[in-house]
């Protein structure tokens, strides 16, 4: 397979992943850190570092919009619950390891 349709590829399993994410409104990005070590918000900051390593500027804002499909604030109103302990516990233990 060539690097232009392995990447190719890998650019339309993300699309699909943030498609599947966006789909499923209802995971909790605390939860995603909770078992995965990863969430939306690690994904607008990858974008950021990638396109640096790349030569391209983009910023944190435009980052979390292609992730979140609209401003984070709008998805953090709409979105976002608030932290449950159980779930601030589990996330304090995992970041204490």
């Amino acid at each position: 397979m060539s690097i232009d349709k392995q990447t190719e590829i890998e650019a339309a399993v993300f699309r699909r992943l943030l498609k599947h994410l966006d789909n499923r409104k209802d995971v909790q990005n605390i939860d995603l850190m909770i078992l995965a070590g990863f969430c939306r918000n690690c994904f607008s900051k990858w974008t950021v570092a990638e396109g640096k390593n790349l030569g391209v500027d983009i910023d944190i804002d435009t980052a979390r919009e292609q992730i979140y499909g609209m401003p984070y604030s709008e998805w953090k109103e709409n979105h976002q619950l608030p932290a449950t302990s159980e779930q601030l516990e589990k996330f304090e233990s995992l970041s204490k390891k």
